[in-house]
């Protein structure tokens, strides 16, 4: 297992997360448990589990230990809630957000797009802003994206699993999928993405489910709603969402594009 070594700052943002090298020569932004965000690690490995067996550009991310020696000589640690383990996704360096890229003329990965809009419509993250995607720029106004920040899925960091049986079911206010969906060229991909979800075992999902450690308080009932909500979301809930967004947001911007 990796081991913290450098700590380098505290970053931006409300999901209390810090920058740290670790004795794999790489970079982490490590997220601690915190109180009043109970559920945003839970949130952050679900969310994280699925996105990659989807393939969908999320960074590599790991459940990880932080000892207490570690944090006890960082001001900024010290008083955290220290929980044993924490959630740590490899830093994308040379990135920018949504908010600082005024011109996308091209996002290279293009054909992933439809599947991170229906991942955040079946994990009900209600979360997706410009704040949370990653830009870098591969040529000149041409961009890789990645998607980070799955702490609000499920509606919210802090669900009660009486929540998880009444989640929205409207499509969500996000100018990022609307930016997306202009550079989704056709609506097949939508349902070639939907057919995965739909098929994603359900053993999977408890596997996946199951991983959260219990120090972050996820009761064995809690896991058991989360499942459960997710595969009756999957199969009753997202084929409707995922109609309404193409015709009431993705056609219009085509429509709108095809017109000018």
């Amino acid at each position: 297992m990796i081991e913290p070594i450098t700590y380098l700052r505290k970053l931006e943002g409300k999901s209390n997360a810090h920058l740290i090298t670790f004795s794999d020569g790489k970079d982490y932004v490590v997220k601690y448990f915190q109180p009043g965000f109970e559920k945003s690690l839970p949130n952050e490995w679900v969310g994280y589990g699925l996105g990659r067996y989807l393939g969908l550009p999320i960074p590599f991310a790991k459940i990880i230990e932080i000892p207490p020696e570690f944090s006890a000589q960082v001001p900024e640690l010290r008083e955290m809630s220290h929980a044993q383990h924490q959630f740590a996704s490899l830093y994308v360096p040379d990135c920018l957000d949504g908010h600082q890229v005024s011109n996308v003329r091209q996002i290279n990965n293009h054909q992933t797009l439809a599947g991170i809009i229906l991942l955040d419509y079946w994990l009900c993250n209600r979360d997706r802003t410009r704040k949370n995607i990653l830009l870098r720029e591969e040529t000149a106004n041409s961009y890789q994206l990645w998607i980070i920040d799955q702490a609000e899925i499920f509606g919210s960091y802090s669900w009660l699993e009486a929540e998880l049986d009444h989640l929205p079911v409207e499509l969500l206010k996000s100018a990022t999928h609307q930016i997306m969906a202009s550079f989704i060229e056709e609506e097949e991909p939508f349902f070639e993405q939907l057919d995965v979800i739909q098929t994603i075992p359900i053993l999977l999902i408890e596997e996946i489910v199951e991983v959260i450690p219990d120090d972050w308080n996820v009761s064995k009932d809690e896991k058991k709603a989360m499942v459960t909500a997710l595969v009756t979301r999957r199969k009753k809930i997202l084929p409707d969402l995922m109609n309404k967004f193409i015709k009431k947001i993705y056609r219009p911007i085509h429509a709108n594009c095809n017109n000018s």
